[in-house]
């Protein structure tokens, strides 16, 4: 199939050939779905705590005397029906991380690029040109190329950190080098935008 090909200015320069059954003949939506829940599991911080009744700051004296008050009978301030009290089986602090075998990793990433060929949501440009950080000039490519207002996902094939800072403060658009692409960030944004270099070299790499 054929990617449009952009200038950093915006504009339509060509297209550029790529063959999109190099990532696989179909989507593989259940490892898609087993690899998203692993990455947001692994984001989570797992700190949620509550006290026990144990732990609650409460005298261990008894509220009133067990017989002829009355009232109910009530051993401790601290008891889980009173308001205030401690909680039975509270969350605890605990590691909601787990991981996939790296093969299984790659198949979902190349499953994530594949859905988004095959909806026609990749575009190729020849590259950033910028001599400082200019989110402007980002801004700029995006509105020509009817990018603006989308979340994108800008690819490119080595570190470039002027470009990080060009990108990172406009909403919903995000950079990342080929070599830390995964399944997770391809699907949390709408359009991937490649580097002509790194287009060239995902279909090296994903046709071994």
């Amino acid at each position: 199939m054929d990617i449009e090909l952009y200038d950093f200015a915006g504009n339509p320069v060509g297209k550029v050939e790529f063959d999109p059954s190099v990532l696989g003949e179909k989507v593989r939506i259940r490892l898609l779905h087993q690899a998203v829940k692993m990455y947001e599991a692994n984001r989570r911080v797992g700190t949620a705590k509550t006290k026990t009744r144990s732990e609650v700051a409460y005298s261990k004296r008894k509220p009133w005397r067990q017989k002829h008050t009355g009232r109910a009978r009530a051993g401790a301030r601290s008891s889980p029906i009173w308001a205030g009290g401690g909680t039975v089986f509270g969350p605890k602090p605990r590691d909601y991380s787990f991981s996939m075998p790296k093969k299984s990793r790659r198949l979902a990433l190349k499953s994530a690029l594949l859905s988004k060929f095959q909806d026609e949501e990749v575009v190729s440009f020849t590259g950033f040109e910028l001599s400082e950080p200019r989110t402007k000039a980002v801004a700029g490519f995006l509105g020509k190329a009817g990018l603006a207002g989308e979340s994108v996902l800008f690819v490119v094939n080595e570190h470039d950190e002027t470009a990080l800072k060009s990108v990172r403060n406009i909403p919903k658009v995000s950079l990342m080098r080929l070599s830390d692409l995964n399944a997770y960030e391809v699907l949390r944004h709408k359009r991937v935008v490649f580097e002509k270099g790194a287009l060239e070299r995902l279909a090296e790499e994903a046709a071994r």
